[in-house]
């Protein structure tokens, strides 16, 4: 039997280094993969490999490659990557016989730079593919954690992080707090938000505009919470500019709200920096609904709810003076109650003895009113603001259930807008 020698080439020596100190591949997987690889190239230049043995050694760079072939009479070979002929066994051990198994180590050097090249793409695509599937398995676990990456590349409509293993983050426009300002080279923060893997090609979407940033911040800042005497069980965000959180106690020793909040706020001071002075309100859960959306409207004091579990609205009854601090600036307050109490809050005065019932939205709540005309113009978009513009009068009072003068004080500040904006 022929005596068996390794092979080591420089280039692959390179190869094998560079794999086994820059991937993060255990070194079973990389053996069968080095080892598939020699596979795949002797299999497409021989036809087959089922009678090679490949072993390798990638600490040393080496590798060993032995053919088995049957000794056949001289002019009876029918397959030569099979079978040999005695003349030619009987070069390599005097002693050979028809119908023995010659065993006889392959110089793959001798192939040729092509074969060479064509083992290293072949490896370099599987240790790819390892990687890929490794990043993937590693992100799709943290999705819904906090990760930290260095700005790499901006662009209008995303920017490009690089984790600390040189891994691509994406933070879509969408997903960044509109007064975040980045610079390259700086840290951000931000909670994996998705991980897709076509093709075999992961990409992993931040987000710090997610309710589950927030969550995440004050998980990290509120020690009771991660001994788990205080539970997060709802999270509504208007991002970078308020948010409201639902927390529970599991110990009545313990205030929920101070805990989250701390002395003077100091547990959510660092967290309102980190989402641009976005406000943030802590309140008492409970699984009384009616006295959860009284709590989301605070500083609101509600005087009555009339609720409709059944299709999830509810309407509120508050005092005139009331009625402001329940909507809110923009009706930011009320938005962001409905979010977290996953009903529909409709805010009504109480009209006490003597006073007219009369349009609030009028006067004092004109504000509140205008910037709703001029964010569902942002949200419609011209062509349906148009549209509203042009139907008949009667029609909106129907359909939008309001007062002629409700209606006539929406289509001016609606007509005001468009204009102001065909004219930018």
């Amino acid at each position: 039997m022929a005596t068996k020698k390794s092979t080591k080439d420089p280039s692959m020596f390179e190869t094998f280094q560079e794999f086994k100190e820059t991937k993060n591949i255990d070194r079973t997987t990389l053996v069968s993969v080095l080892e598939e690889s020699f596979r795949n190239v002797l299999a497409k230049m021989f036809g087959s490999d089922e009678n090679f043995d490949v072993i390798v050694n990638p600490d040393k760079g080496d590798f060993e490659i032995h053919r088995h072939r049957v000794v056949v009479d001289d002019g009876e070979v029918s397959d030569e990557n099979r079978e040999i002929a005695l003349s030619e066994a009987l070069k390599i051990e005097p002693d050979y016989e028809v119908g023995e198994e010659v065993s006889e180590a392959v110089d793959f050097t001798k192939f040729g730079r092509r074969a060479i090249l064509n083992l290293r793409q072949t490896l370099a695509s599987k240790i790819l593919e390892l990687d890929h599937d490794a990043l993937y398995q590693k992100y799709k676990d943290k999705v819904g954690t906090i990760v930290s990456g260095e700005v790499y590349q901006m662009w209008k409509r995303e920017v490009l992080l690089m984790d600390d293993e040189g891994n691509e983050l994406h933070l879509m426009k969408s997903d960044q707090i509109p007064a975040d300002n980045y610079r390259k080279g700086e840290t951000i923060r931000a909670v994996v938000k998705e991980v897709t893997n076509e093709n075999n090609n992961p990409r992993i979407m931040l987000s710090r505009t997610s309710p589950e940033f927030l969550k995440r911040l004050l998980e990290a800042e509120v020690p009771e919470i991660n001994d788990g005497l205080i539970a997060i069980r709802k999270v509504a965000r208007m991002p970078g500019e308020r948010a409201k959180v639902a927390v529970e106690s599991f110990d009545d020793r313990i205030d929920p709200v101070g805990a989250c909040v701390g002395v003077k706020g100091s547990r959510v001071h660092g967290i309102v920096r980190e989402l641009q002075n976005e406000n943030i309100d802590v309140i008492n859960y409970t699984s009384n609904v009616q006295l959860f959306i009284q709590r989301a409207l605070s500083p609101a004091k509600v005087t009555s709810i009339i609720l409709d579990e059944e299709n999830h609205k509810a309407e509120v009854y508050l005092q005139p003076e009331e009625v402001s601090l329940a909507i809110g600036k923009g009706g930011m307050n009320i938005k962001l109650a409905s979010m977290l109490t996953e009903h529909t809050i409709d805010v009504f005065r109480v009209v006490n003895e003597g006073e007219n019932d009369e349009d609030i939205y009028l006067d004092e709540f004109a504000d509140e009113v205008d910037q709703w005309v001029i964010d569902a113009v942002k949200a419609l978009g011209y062509d349906t603001a148009k549209e509203v513009l042009n139907a008949p009068r009667e029609l909106l009072i129907e359909k939008a259930d309001l007062e002629e003068e409700t209606v006539d004080h929406l289509l001016e500040v609606l007509k005001a807008e468009f204009e102001k904006r065909l004219e930018i």
